[in-house]
């Protein structure tokens, strides 16, 4: 069964641009014009990959991806404006895959579209469970567990720690640290990327395991000793 792409513009000319070339690259394409119409389309129809704009009228494509991010981990790859760097920062941040600014190359964006979705779907097998202490992440599923509770984390997030439970004694640098959570298709800023670790230790240690994390100055980061408060 093929793929299926939703595709979030209000510009009728660019969904009917975007609709022939994922379909002629075999791709299944729903179309939305509006984001409260593409909320609905993405909880209903569920998509394996969501192409949003981030200029859209009323509810902008932020909101969307806001919106969407509660109920899905869909990968999303952001249509921007080309100065709109602010934009695209906050969009990475909030869980976007990638970006591509306007005017685009269909065939460009075509292969990253390809790559997000053989990027996130080249998961462990199922049965593939790590524990680190009292910490367990099961990637294929997108479960993570502190003392066997659950603790939601963006699709960013379980990147990182997924990386970084598979080898809890190395130490991971900042560039493969973006290559875990971005792939090496994309420049993703010291700020985006300072902002999910932020964020996962953040909810490490409202989980209990304050110490799940530890950073080697001038190195990178690694797993800590995990034995929680």
């Amino acid at each position: 069964m093929s793929s299926k792409i939703l595709i979030v513009d209000d510009d009728p000319q660019i969904c009917d641009i975007l609709q022939i070339a994922l379909g002629q690259a075999d791709f299944g394409v729903l179309q939305a014009r509006d984001g409260a119409t593409a909320v609905t389309l993405a909880a209903r129809e569920m998509p394996d990959l969501i192409v949003l704009d981030i200029g859209l009228p009323e509810m902008d494509g932020l909101a969307v991806c806001r919106e969407v991010r509660k109920f899905s981990e869909v990968p999303i790859l952001f249509l921007t404006a080309r100065g709109d760097e602010i934009d695209r920062v906050v969009g990475l941040e909030m869980g976007a895959d990638d970006y591509v600014a306007k005017p685009f190359s269909t065939r460009e964006l075509v292969a990253r579209v390809r790559a997000i979705l053989k990027r996130t779907g080249a998961q462990a097998p199922a049965s593939t469970v790590a524990r680190h202490g009292i910490i367990e992440v099961d990637q294929t599923r997108h479960i993570c567990r502190v003392n066997g509770e659950p603790v939601p984390l963006t699709a960013r997030e379980m990147d990182l720690l997924a990386r970084l439970i598979q080898r809890p004694d190395h130490v991971t640098s900042r560039p493969q640290m973006v290559d875990a959570i971005y792939g090496t298709n994309i420049h993703v800023s010291d700020r985006t990327v300072d902002s999910h670790l932020r964020n996962l230790r953040h909810k490490l240690t409202q989980a209990g395991c304050g110490d799940a994390i530890e950073t080697v100055h001038g190195v990178g980061i690694r797993m800590g000793q995990c034995q929680g408060r």
